[in-house]
């Protein structure tokens, strides 16, 4: 059995000269992890018939707020999502019958999002589609107690 080192902690790895590659690293696996993962989530999506995985985001984040409904500017700064892109994607979400917008009195043009009839549990099957993907793909790789370390490391990321 061959002995392994562990490097001391802040020393370069995998053959890095810098141990700032670290945080390059993280980024582009990242990345991949999130490209390799997608394509399939993304066709299981479509037969459920949301186009885009930001529209899961969308309506968990309307459901979540509850009968008075999420406004535009706070799901944008939520969802990190230019205020274009957003729109976009709530005018199609609209017209798809799943959100509907309420005007915000005295916010200007601001609005409210709510769910509609038709979208009502649809956050559920598309949820259904994340577990079983995600688990399936990542779930052989590491543990839970593994997977709760990282979610803490990537929470400070963003947090």
């Amino acid at each position: 059995m061959l002995a392994t080192q562990t490097p001391a902690p802040g020393q370069p790895q995998f053959g890095d000269d810098d141990p700032g590659i670290a945080y390059n690293r993280v980024f582009f696996g990242l990345l991949r992890v999130q490209r390799s993962l997608m394509p399939e989530i993304e066709k299981s999506l479509r037969e459920l018939g949301i186009p885009d995985p930001i529209w899961y985001e969308i309506l968990y984040a309307v459901e979540q707020a509850g009968e008075n409904g999420v406004q535009m500017l706070s799901l944008q700064d939520r969802l990190a999502i230019p205020q274009y892109a957003l729109s976009r994607h709530v005018a199609r979400m609209e017209r798809a019958g799943l959100i509907r917008r309420e005007s915000v009195p005295g916010a200007g043009r601001g609005q409210n999002l709510h769910l509609t009839e038709m979208s009502v549990g649809l956050q559920d099957r598309v949820w259904q589609v994340y577990v079983a993907r995600i688990q399936a793909a990542i779930g052989p790789h590491m543990t839970t107690d593994e997977a709760y370390d990282l979610v803490r490391y990537l929470n400070r990321l963003y947090g």
